[in-house]
């Protein structure tokens, strides 16, 4: 192993020359040699990767080393610029991989020393009671997921108190149970906190702003009928309620596919996979239907791009694997 372990090293230093990796990550040549923490964290993440990721290992060694180990090392940089906590946002579309992302973040940084947790906007959903009552006033929320099925007042609450600085006030981290009521989901049992030194907090639209309602008159499909644009236009506008939430954001980092729509053919994989196992899944028709809905709601190409509010961007290949970061 450490034959095959060193020529990755070897093999990876040579991006510490790559000028738009470095810049990205802010290493330089003389900051970049973090082989003795890539070392020091190796055991157990290889142990991860084993239980849940199951990689090749040389491919999960490379990856480590190239990618999530830098970005691990560039959020703990933004911790140490701060006097409270960090809250790193992560903003990513359906099956772009930000929960297992999350994840490999929360492993690095604790064996680096930081107390990290992870919430997903998903935690933040309104119980099952309040989301039926919020269908009957507005049928088209026929899903969990678009703006207005969030809890704001409770995501500002978390949120503002994972930020107080030197608190050891116990943290109620809301969590969501997906399997309830039969997939419709409902608020499971919450995660009692006391502190923490880093917040990964993810969503598949955890950041976005509004943008200007005329696009909707030449939006992209499925936006394609008079009631789409109404829906679309709507849904941009509850935007506006979740600023108090994003404020609360002080980095973020997209994952952007270079075309939105490989996300669909993601999500037929895992659903796919799923059924094989013999679990339930949406057939092909039915996740074309579901993904379509929250196209019509906040579509990609028109909200989740690069913009002036994101920090990182990290391009994803049609493989899912990484590309340019900027």
């Amino acid at each position: 192993m450490d034959l095959w372990l060193e020529q990755i090293l070897t093999n990876s230093r040579s991006l510490l020359f790559d000028a738009a990796w470095a810049k990205a990550f802010g290493i330089t040549p003389e900051t970049g040699e973090y082989a003795p923490i890539f070392r020091f964290i190796y055991p157990v993440c290889s142990q991860f990767n084993q239980q849940t990721l199951k990689l090749p290992e040389d491919k999960f060694a490379t990856n480590l080393w190239t990618w999530w180990l830098p970005l691990a090392m560039l959020i703990a940089e933004y911790r140490t610029r701060q006097s409270k906590p960090l809250i790193q946002g992560i903003l990513a579309a359906q099956g772009t991989g930000k929960s297992t992302l999350a994840a490999i973040l929360k492993l690095i940084l604790g064996e680096m020393g930081y107390r990290t947790i992870c919430l997903s906007l998903d935690d933040l959903y309104k119980t099952y009671r309040d989301r039926l009552i919020l269908q009957q006033q507005d049928p088209r929320l026929v899903w969990r997921g678009p703006p207005g099925t969030h809890d704001l007042d409770l995501g500002l609450k978390v949120l503002e108190a994972l930020h107080q600085v030197n608190s050891d006030a116990i943290i109620q981290l809301p969590r969501f149970d997906k399997s309830a009521f039969n997939g419709a989901g409902d608020r499971g049992n919450s995660e009692a906190i006391t502190r923490a030194d880093i917040i990964l907090f993810e969503g598949w639209f955890v950041g976005v702003r509004l943008i200007d309602p005329v696009v909707f008159d030449t939006a992209p499909p499925p936006i394609v009928t008079d009631s789409d644009r109404q829906f679309a236009r709507d849904m941009n506008a509850k935007l506006q309620d979740y600023l108090p939430l994003w404020e609360q954001i002080d980095r973020l980092i997209l994952l952007y596919p270079l075309d939105y729509r490989w996300s669909l053919g993601w999500r037929q994989q895992a659903e796919h996979q799923a059924i094989a196992l013999g679990k339930k899944g949406m057939s092909d028709e039915e996740l074309e239907q579901f993904v379509n809905y929250f196209w019509r709601s906040l579509h990609p190409e028109l909200f989740i791009k690069p913009s002036i509010w994101v920090d990182v961007v990290i391009e994803i290949n049609s493989d899912r694997s990484w590309g340019r970061i900027y």
